[in-house]
This record gives structure tokens, sequence and C-alpha cells, in this order.
């Protein structure tokens, strides 16, 4: 199967276009390097995805046949992503909302709950 198709399979992607994208701008590899999205995959592979400041891990166990139930994900592919590198991850994404400008974006349910308080 090739691989963009399966990152879409293993609902890494919402569309395969996205997958395809992603690996072209490198930010995908298999097996320790970057490829192609016609590159094919069995199981035993190892692919990787970018995800700043990381690359997580995951190894392939089997190749779905479709796109398969988000609870059946698990049977396909295994995580080997190091634990340090999981928590350097959630580090960046905390201190990207802690940088956040107050008033930039969607407003949080506490936001809406102190503006409902004001109003009334």
């Amino acid at each position: 199967m090739r691989i963009d198709k399966f990152l879409w399979c293993v609902r890494l992607f919402k569309t395969r276009s996205l997958a395809t994208d992603a690996i072209k701008r490198e930010q995908v590899m298999l097996n320790g390097r970057i490829v192609k999205p016609s590159a094919e995959v069995k199981p035993g592979d190892v692919f990787a995805l970018r995800e700043p400041p990381i690359w997580r891990s995951w190894t392939i166990t089997a190749i779905p046949a479709a796109r398969m139930g988000a609870k059946l994900v698990p049977d396909l592919i295994t995580e080997c992503t190091s634990f340090a590198d999981l928590e350097k991850l959630e580090i960046a994404r905390m201190a990207r909302a802690q940088h956040r400008p107050a008033g930039e974006g969607r407003p949080t349910k506490r936001d809406r709950r102190d503006m409902e308080r004001f109003l009334d």
C-alpha cells in the first residue's frame, strides 16, 4: 500500500491529499529516510511524522484493506516514540498556549462564562 494512502487509512490525516502534501513537504520519513507519496509500506516498517519540535514514530503491524475506524487503529500501528520526546512535545504545546494573546482566536469556555456573567 502507498504511504499516503496508509497514513489516511490509519487516521493520521483527515484526507489523502493532506497526507500527500505532508510527504511532499518532507514531514514524513519511512525507515529513516524521506520518501515520495508513492513509497510502498509493509508490516515491520517504521515511519515518522514531524511534529515540531520532535519526530513521532510508529511501527506498522498490519496493512488495512480500507480506512479503519479509530478504535481499530491500535491493531495496525504501535507508537515507538520515546517518553522524553513526548514530554518535549507537551512542553512545546503548553508554551504555545501560554503565549496566545488575549482576545486572539475563539473565546474559551471560561471567557464565554465571564462574558455572560458580565452581561447579566
